[in-house]
């Protein structure tokens, strides 16, 4: 069979952002778009096609990172890749070609998180015949969540709305009946409003969030090219939560939530929620992701309220395979290993330090 390799530039992102966008397993953290916001981050973006007698066949957005002390680089694709995953023989040209650009690259692994549900024991055992080892836990951490709540929203907007949880379906009115509005126009001046609320939500529920800067980044990327809304919650005249979207192809994915301390008896969130399902529709989407929920289901788990709010717009719950590297260098990758942890409680301290010192800006 035919297969030919091209990097993608900037001149042909429309062509790979369709394909991706198009396919099954498409995803926003495998766009053109993503890649430009992580590589603000200190990231480098490669965006490799595979193509089949000269037609897109496969893709991947590969994310590549210098490590400390080691002198080796990761290569991460997020969500990826983006092909038919049981089409095998695809599958082992497209590692082949990976395998030649971490040799050039000096990369020691290549880490997975695909959109794939843990039940297909086929594609995992392909993955662990080519080597791939599996690091998925049983927390809410990982890179990217192992749990989420997916919602199919191909049926009439009443009927889902309908679907809802009975309390669920009355938060989303008392939101209403007090007065709650939600800002589906937000601009870029919003977006300071947005992060006041979420670093109020950040020290309310103990998680850090990052610089504002990261969230101008996002808008400049995502939001001005039409993959991202800001939405806004209101009573009386001012904001009181707000939530952030992406939206590529024909999905949409709830990223970031935000809500003040005071007027949470209004229920803000939950119209925010039904607002976006309806923006979803709107726009030709066939599946909502609520994002990130624990694995841990006990009514004691800190994070239970989260599953039990999202849990109450009866989407799937769905446990994906998680993270899977391929090493290609073993003897450094046992040492990432032991320094990684390290490093990353470094750098949670220093945006600690730094937000003390910027009052929570940067």
């Amino acid at each position: 069979m035919a297969f030919s390799t091209r990097f993608i530039g900037s001149e042909k992102k429309e062509d790979y952002n369709r394909f991706v966008a198009d396919c099954p397993k498409g995803h926003i953290l495998q766009s053109y778009e993503w890649g430009e916001v992580k590589a603000a981050t200190g990231w480098k973006p490669w965006r490799m096609v595979v193509e089949k007698n000269g037609r897109p066949a496969a893709a991947i957005s590969i994310l590549e990172r210098s490590v400390p002390v080691l002198g080796k680089k990761i290569f991460y694709a997020p969500r990826g890749p983006v092909l038919d995953i049981h089409n095998y023989e695809l599958f082992d040209y497209l590692l082949g070609e990976i395998r030649s650009l971490a040799v050039q690259r000096g990369a020691m692994l290549l880490k997975l998180d695909p959109d794939v549900p843990s039940s297909d024991i086929q594609f995992t055992s392909y993955l662990e015949e080519k080597g791939f080892k599996s690091q998925a836990n049983k927390d809410f951490e990982g890179i990217q969540p192992r749990y989420v709540f997916r919602l199919d929203i191909t049926q009439d907007l009443e009927d889902i709305f309908n679907s809802f949880h009975h309390k669920t379906r009355y938060n989303i009115r008392l939101a209403e009946r007090r007065g709650v509005k939600v800002r589906v126009d937000c601009t870029r001046e919003d977006l300071r409003s947005f992060y006041d609320i979420l670093e109020v939500t950040s020290e309310r529920d103990n998680f850090l969030v990052r610089s504002f800067s990261y969230f101008e980044t996002l808008w400049k990327c995502l939001v001005e090219n039409g993959l991202a809304r800001l939405f806004m919650a209101e009573y009386e005249g001012r904001p009181i939560a707000g939530t952030l979207a992406f939206i590529f192809g024909d999905k949409a994915w709830y990223i970031y939530g935000a809500s003040s301390n005071e007027h949470r008896n209004v229920m803000p969130n939950y119209l925010l929620q039904w607002e976006m399902i309806a923006w979803a529709k709107e726009n030709g989407c066939r599946l909502y992701d609520f994002r990130g929920v624990p694995g841990n289901l006990t009514e004691d788990n800190p994070l239970y309220g989260l599953y039990r709010f999202k849990k109450g717009f009866k989407g799937e719950y769905i446990e994906f395979v998680g993270e899977y590297d391929l090493v290609y260098s073993p003897a450094v990758y046992k040492a990432y290993l032991t320094l990684e942890p390290v490093y990353s409680r470094g750098i949670r301290k220093l945006i600690r330090l730094r937000k003390r010192k910027t009052g929570g800006t940067e």
